[in-house]
């Protein structure tokens, strides 16, 4: 059965500041810090950037500081992965599954089994794009964890924004 639920002020409050944040990360990052690194805009830089903000804008400000440090892991594995393997082979799908299993035996080591799926995820995100413009295909590790660092911090520096707004707006205890 299906349950409809009335959305809080908080709920609503909370979608809209999602909402500006994401579009606040994807326009920092087609428009102005790729466009400075690359010389082009990069709508897998905005793209990417939009999610980290996504997994990151949790429900509470102490929720989206772990999620950032977690998101933050699971790139840098898929970056220590990806790179060297860009350095000397050319993406394809049996490296892909290569370095899906490596990552994934990766966060298992580190004790992280719940970052697995976003280890993966940023995997082949970088192989696929390395594959469709094979021309420098080793920059994507570097591209991509950059667009998630600013994804991140864009994101979890929304989420406390719009905490604080919201409850000062209230007179309440920030949370």
């Amino acid at each position: 059965m299906i349950v409809i639920e009335k959305p809080s002020s908080l709920d609503i409050v909370h979608a809209i500041a999602m909402a500006i944040a994401c579009v606040v990360s994807n326009t920092a990052m087609t428009k102005l810090l790729n466009v400075a690194v690359e010389g082009h805009s990069d709508l897998v830089g905005g793209m990417w950037a939009a999610l980290a903000t996504v997994f990151v804008f949790r429900d509470s400000r102490q929720h989206s500081l772990p999620a950032g440090l977690d998101r933050l892991i699971a790139t840098c594995v898929s970056f220590l992965l990806c790179l060297p393997y860009l350095w000397f082979f050319r993406a394809n799908i049996a490296g892909r599954g290569v370095l899906l299993a490596a990552g994934t035996l990766g966060m298992v080591l580190l004790g992280r089994r719940e970052d697995i799926i976003s280890t993966a995820v940023t995997t082949i995100v970088v192989m696929v794009v390395a594959s469709v413009s094979p021309e420098d295909a080793w920059r994507q590790p570097l591209l991509r964890l950059f667009d998630t660092a600013a994804g991140i911090v864009i994101g979890v520096a929304g989420k406390w924004i719009a905490s604080f707004a919201f409850y000062k707006a209230r007179d309440e205890p920030i949370r």
